[in-house]
């Protein structure tokens, strides 16, 4: 599976739990800014979905848009790849991101 492979729903779906990620330490760096600009252009998003994922660096998503068991099974690994980038940008891996990323590997087991 691949970004371009993804539904515009999917992406931005991807974009709300790679943003929930970077907000697990509760600030968003440079890096993790850095690293959801690289990912939004890789996906070819519209204007409205730019602003819409640029939002998230403002105010984390919403709690209730981010439940791992709506990713599809097919999307797992592509989506673990973008959150482990996310985990890994500012070099500093927090409690709270290490537990949720333990938390969804455990899904694409």
């Amino acid at each position: 599976m691949a970004l371009k492979d993804l539904s515009s729903d999917d992406r931005l779906q991807l974009l709300r739990f790679v943003c929930s990620f970077a907000w697990a330490d509760l600030k968003i760096v440079n890096e993790e800014r850095d690293l959801l600009k690289d990912l939004v252009g890789r996906m070819g998003l519209s204007e409205a979905e730019v602003q819409e994922a640029e939002g998230w660096l403002t105010h984390p998503p919403d709690p209730e848009t981010i439940d791992p068991f709506d990713v599809p099974s097919a999307h797992r690994q592509l989506f673990l790849d973008e959150i482990t980038r996310m985990v890994l940008a500012d070099g500093v891996v927090a409690e709270g991101e290490a537990t949720n990323l333990a938390l969804f590997q455990m899904l694409t087991a």
